[in-house]
């Protein structure tokens, strides 16, 4: 090593090496540092003057490291003086080898000079023992504070030879390669702006020490926590990774959990705790200080409750259930595993059929009826043509799977795509499943109508898309024919092959695009578990039946068929104002009679005449039985039904079921031929001849079946003793044999006790436990199990015990999977039976039906239509059936008659009159009253003469379509080219206030033109307008024409003091034109402001009187123009222009 030497010291040296200490030095060759020195320590060897002292290496004290440092502390030596620490109370920096200084490689050392030496203080090392000597280098000299001033006299360092350059150069190539890393020097100069430039050539062998030290840093501090995951919780990731589209709820234990993700979706919905933690399933960094999962749970008894919940919200959810138990599991190979779970059961809005509170309660009558289809929709030529001529060929197939309905079609729909809307509103779909991609306008529709929870639907509607693949038509076509030859390889069903023959060919007979949809269908409902229902092909309807008239999207809106237009509830619509049925599935019948009205007079004539016998006899015993037998109808039948084809059926349930139906056939068990049913009507002697044909059957089933235990849920007990199979009573047997052996265990348990007598005792739920007194306890043998106890008393199992209750265990597992069989099996004998209890209960549906309508003709004020072959509407004093309901005024009745068939009959109303006068609801009652008597049902009016129509249009109302992209005018326009495409001689036009949309002139051309094209094709017409001017067409056309000008009455105040006048409306329909609409009455009713209104009519009296000079001018131009040629014509505009002033 390099000798340190010492030079004297003085006072004033003293003070320029405490201002040095303060002052930063230039970089420059190493200078040795003079110390005073305190105390020798160690082997330091002490001079008289100026004797020189070496730094001794010490052998016996681990290398030490030096820091940079902002401050220097003072460290106590072994003898209790004072050094000097140059160990920082910072950051640590790269450690030296012993003996080596910070500014040179490891083996260079500084040439000392004879005459300069320094002294070296003693300092404390890392590991903490003193004596090691650290040489003072020019970087340490600029921080060390001493009272000996700092050597001026330095020899200079001589420059490297090559060796040692090719040392540092290979010592730098190694150390950029560590630029970047945490323990860089780099790094090190960003965090501490205090470490010197020099720091830079540090050794390689710096960075070796701080590796090997490293560890013994970390030794001293716990190891980071690893995020274990238990099997659990990995069998729940793998769960969640195979079904990432669903909200998964696991059973674990005596709870269903949510967990992560799922846990704070279901904890937003259900209004429950969500324990935090890891939200993520895919170990993500963001959450690697999460040791847990978050987590949020449900009873098991609610299960149901919160599933409907979720469901509704529009979430898809699966549940997965452990499919062992702990009995079978302890003696089972994998007794060390969790426990197996699956996802059992797959819940949607549509696909949820376990609603057994929906079954037996009644939902909210002002909410929109949830109708529960899933809707399969396919689309060709969806890439051509996106313009105003833009075509598509659709096919449909929706499917009810809580009733088992099933409805498709294919048709061809144009730019407007009303067809599709007119399908999806009747319908109204709570999913939908798309295959391929649709076009832009159908995309839109199916977003406007499915978009929002304030949609036509009444609610969100859940939309699930497929790929459609370039071979799909013969994928389909092939998974059809395959899906049902093998159910006729396996169908239980007597069912010759005939029958089997024509349920494959009315398969075939579907079109492609049905083909597609049935099998995407078929396929998609697979994972629901409820492919079966498509077996039902008696069930298949098509939507386009001949024998209905077809209401489109329009009419359905317009009139408020299903719901109103104010808050898309059923209060108020025409629906709500039919419906008095008593059954639910009932309700639905009447639901679709609705919606589609008959159009074949012969089947119209025979239901109405059925409901005309259920009104007359309405105190007669045939009728108040079937009232009765309707009223203590409970449940939902058709659901069930369902159910119990599905093998989803709960034993309470079934058994419900079935007492019903036994009810409803023994109340007409004696009617064995329709003569015997008691009523005239052929339709009501065929369907109450068709309840009792089920009795054999449903009493079949109750035999089987013990009462206590069905209701109980007990499913031991559920079958009769003579009904059980092998395997239950092979264990029923083993588990009383067991029971028996435990019972003469207890004399053996008594003698080991010493007692005459031990009798079990079950404290929580925990059989078979012998209680000892504390104060005999050494009595009990050491291989008794203690499982509780209390002050007094200690309770035991034997080790028999636990022996024959574990074998009782495994006996009751066994013979509950026994059961449970046997119950499927019996389940799976009913549904062969489907058809015939599905058609007792739709004929119970039509009598809950008719009954209703008679129910609705009993109220007063409503008379029974007759039918004539003509088109025709004749009908006197009518009222609007929905708003009569709701006025707390009677209802102003008006008269119609129109008639198509007759030439010189009213064909068209052009109806004018003030606003609010009641036009709308004159031209709605003439809908209304006709849609009403095709349906079968009695109509508000005092006599109806009615016609049978094939269709109802309506064209009313102002609204825009954004999602279409498509302004009000455009819309009004467009529904009225659909009208004008569709309409003809037997049907019902509603036109309201056509041609508004646009300026003045194009609107009054635009109107003019289509009265004249509707008036020529001699469609019923009732055509509302606020164009005086088109009164005229009455004069022009002739009255061979069919067109006539009414008004909305009303009674006009005289002006005063300018005043507008005060209306008073009537509400009744007058012959003439209303000339004025009064709109600033209006205004006034709006309650605009006063100031507003005094300038609107200055500006109308203005206006009008300008309005009337010019025509009177033009009047005078006319008798000009006759004086002068005496034409004809000229004498014709002269009555014209006369009749309009």
């Amino acid at each position: 090593m390099a000798p340190l030497s010492q030079t004297p010291s003085s006072q004033s040296k003293k003070q320029s090496s405490i201002s040095s200490f303060f002052t930063p030095k230039p970089a420059a060759a190493p200078k040795p540092t003079s110390l005073t020195s305190a105390s020798q320590a160690n082997g330091a060897v002490d001079g008289d003057d100026d004797d020189t002292l070496y730094e001794r290496p010490n052998q016996n004290t681990a290398q030490s490291r030096r820091k940079p440092s902002r401050g220097i502390k003072r460290v106590l030596d072994d003898d209790g003086s004072d050094v000097e620490n140059l160990e920082p109370s910072g950051k640590k920096a790269k450690g030296t080898s012993d003996g080596l200084c910070d500014d040179g490689p490891p083996k260079q050392q500084p040439q000392h000079s004879p005459n300069l030496t320094t002294s070296a203080k003693p300092v404390r090392t890392e590991s903490g023992s003193a004596g090691a000597y650290v040489k003072a280098s020019e970087r340490t000299s600029k921080y060390l504070f001493s009272s000996s001033p700092v050597s001026e006299d330095v020899t200079p360092q001589e420059p490297d030879d090559d060796a040692t350059r090719q040392a540092k150069q290979r010592l730098h190539e190694k150390f950029v390669k560590k630029l970047g890393r945490p323990d860089s020097i780099a790094e090190l100069k960003r965090r501490d702006p205090l470490v010197d430039s020099e720091t830079d050539d540090a050794g390689d062998e710096v960075a070796e020490e701080d590796k090997e030290s490293q560890p013994k840093q970390n030794g001293r501090k716990k190891a980071p926590k690893t995020s274990k995951l238990t099997p659990m919780v990995k069998q729940v990731i793998d769960l969640k990774t195979a079904h990432m589209d669903k909200l998964l709820v696991v059973e674990v234990g005596y709870k269903f959990k949510f967990f992560g993700e799922d846990a704070r979706v279901a904890a937003k919905e259900l209004g429950i705790v969500c324990i935090p933690g890891k939200m993520r399933f895919d170990e993500h960094p963001s959450e690697a200080h999460l040791n847990r999962f978050a987590s949020a749970s449900i009873p098991v008894h609610r299960l149901h409750v919160h599933v409907k919940r979720l469901v509704q919200a529009g979430h898809k959810v699966g549940v997965v259930r452990q499919l062992e138990t702990a009995a079978l599991k302890a003696v089972g190979d994998n007794r060390n595993a969790p426990f197996v779970r699956k996802l059992t059961n797959v819940y949607t809005k549509a696909t949820y059929i376990d609603d057994v509170e929906g079954l037996q309660g009644d939902s909210n009558a002002n909410a929109a009826p949830a109708t529960g289809f899933m809707l399969c929709l396919t689309e060709s030529n969806a890439n051509f043509g996106y313009g105003s001529d833009e075509k598509v060929h659709v096919g449909i197939v929706a499917v009810q799977p809580a009733t088992g309905d099933i409805i498709y079609d294919d048709f061809e729909d144009g730019f407007m795509r009303s067809d599709i809307e007119t399908r999806l509103l009747h319908i109204a779909p709570a999913e939908f499943l798309i295959v391929g991609e649709l076009s832009k306008t159908t995309e839109k529709l199916i977003k406007h109508l499915s978009g929002s929870k304030s949609n036509v639907f009444g609610d969100q509607a859940r939309v699930e898309r497929i790929a459609k693949s370039k071979t799909i038509a013969a994928e389909s076509y092939s998974n059809v024919s395959k899906f049902y030859a093998d159910k006729m390889k396996i169908t239980n069903f007597e069912e010759n092959g005939q029958q089997k023959a024509h349920i494959l060919d009315k398969v075939h007979k579907l079109s492609g695009h049905v083909t597609i949809c049935l099998s995407s269908m078929i396929e998609h409902m697979r994972e629901y578990g409820l492919e079966h229902v498509f077996d039902l092909t008696k069930n298949f309807q098509p939507f386009s039946a001949r024998s209905h008239m077809l209401l489109n999207g329009n009419t359905l809106t317009s009139l408020e068929i299903y719901q109103n237009q104010t808050d898309h509830r059923t209060k108020g619509s025409l629906f709500w104002t039919m419906d008095r049925t008593k059954t639910k599935f009932g309700q639905r019948l009447l639901r679709k009679w609705v919606g589609r009205p008959l159009l074949d007079q012969s089947k119209l004539e025979e239901r109405i005449a059925a409901v005309e016998e259920l009104k007359d006899g309405e105190r007669t015993m045939a009728v108040d039985k079937l009232k009765h037998l309707l009223s203590n109808t409970r449940g939902d039948l058709e659901k069930s039904l369902i159910r119990i084809y599905y093998k989803k059926c709960a034993r309470p349930e079934l058994l419900n079921v079935f007492q019903s139906l036994q009810r409803i056939s023994n109340g007409y068990v004696h009617v064995t031929d329709p003569s015997l049913a008691g009523f005239s009507s052929p339709i009501l002697c065929e369907l109450v001849s068709a309840l009792p044909k089920i009795n054999d059957k449903v009493i079949q089933v109750l035999d089987k079946i013990n009462l206590q235990a069905a209701r109980d849920n007990d499913k031991y007990n559920f079958f009769r003793s003579e009904h059980e199979t092998e395997d239950m009573t092979s264990h029923s047997l083993g588990i009383a044999a067991v029971e028996a052996d435990l019972d003469e265990h207890r004399k053996v348990a008594a003698e080991k006790l010493g007692k005459s007598k031990v009798t079990y005792v079950t404290v929580s739920q925990i059989e078979y436990l012998i209680e000892v007194e504390n104060t005999q306890l050494k009595r009990v043998p050491a291989s008794w199990a203690k499982i509780s106890g209390t002050k007094k008393v200690s309770r035991f199992h034997t080790p028999e015990v636990v022996r024959m209750t574990r074998e009782r265990d495994q006996h009751k597992e066994s013979l509950a999977a026994a059961c449970d069989e046997a119950f499927t099996a019996l389940l799976t004998d009913i549904s062969t039976h489907y058809q015939e209890f599905r058609d007792c209960i739709q004929s119970l549906a039509t009598l809950d039906c008719l009954l209703s309508l008679a129910e609705l003709a009993a109220a007063p004020g409503y008379a029974k239509p007759t039918f004539t072959s003509e088109a025709k509407i004749c009908v006197r004093e009518g009222r609007h059936p929905m708003v009569e309901q709701l006025l707390l005024d009677s209802y102003v009745p008006n008269d119609i008659d129109l008639n198509s068939s007759d030439p010189d009959a009213t064909r068209a109303l052009l109806i004018t009159g003030p606003n609010m006068g009641g036009k709308s609801s004159y031209v709605r009652q003439i809908a209304l009253i006709s849609i009403m008597g095709q349906i079968g049902s009695y109509v508000p009016a005092s006599s109806a003469e009615l016609g049978i129509l094939d269709a109802v249009y309506t064209r009313m109302g102002a609204q825009d379509n954004m999602m279409k992209g498509e302004s009000t005018f455009m819309v009004e326009l467009s529904e009225t080219a659909d009208i004008l495409k569709q309409a003809g001689r037997r049907s019902l036009v509603i036109l309201d206030e056509l041609g508004r949309g646009t300026s003045t002139h194009d609107g009054v051309a635009i109107a003019e033109a289509v009265l004249r094209e509707c008036v020529d094709r001699g469609m019923l017409l009732g055509f509302i307008t606020h164009y005086q001017h088109l009164a005229g067409l009455e004069g022009r056309l002739g009255d061979k024409s069919g067109l006539r000008n009414v008004h909305m009455r009303f009674r006009e105040e005289d002006r005063e003091n300018g005043r507008d006048a005060d209306i008073t409306f009537l509400y009744e329909v007058g012959g003439g034109v209303a000339h004025r609409s009064y709109g600033l009455n209006v205004a006034r009713l709006a309650n605009i402001p006063k100031s507003v209104l005094d300038a609107a009519a200055v500006k109308s009296k203005e206006m009008e009187e300008g309005m009337m000079m010019r025509k009177i001018g033009h009047l005078a131009g006319t008798v000009e123009d006759l004086f002068s040629n005496g034409t004809e014509e000229a004498l014709q505009n002269l009555l014209g222009g006369l009749e309009q002033l």
